[in-house]
């Protein structure tokens, strides 16, 4: 099992009809879905990306032995991150993903963890 990770706002979560292929609403734009590996690497990239997004979030755990799209290792780098990222260039199948956790942050909007959701 390898697993890789995805934010997505809870309301955009919840409204997502059960038991089909999830694509987030910047897909159509990026052309693939944005995911992050290592627990370390996941709150620098939400506190660059997402901490300015007003609402919750969950994190999606995904298996990558599951996913039917294609995932590509890719590198970016800016002023705060320098990585390789997983890109998963289509759909998301329900059962790729194996957890579902509420992400935690501050009044300032800050992530600092997640719980199960």
């Amino acid at each position: 099992m390898s697993l890789i990770y995805h934010l997505v706002l809870v309301k955009r979560w919840q409204a997502w009809p059960k038991n089909t292929p999830y694509l987030p609403a910047e897909y159509d734009k990026d052309g693939f879905i944005h995911c992050t590996a290592g627990d370390e690497l996941l709150l620098k990239v939400a506190n660059r990306f997402c901490r300015q997004i007003e609402g919750d979030f969950v994190l999606l755990v995904i298996d990558t032995t599951k996913l039917s799209s294609p995932v590509k290792w890719e590198h970016y780098s800016d002023e705060v991150l320098d990585s390789t990222f997983p890109h998963i260039y289509g759909p998301i199948q329900p059962d790729a993903i194996v957890e579902v956790h509420q992400m935690q942050r501050t009044a300032d909007g800050t992530f600092v963890g997640w719980s199960k959701s």
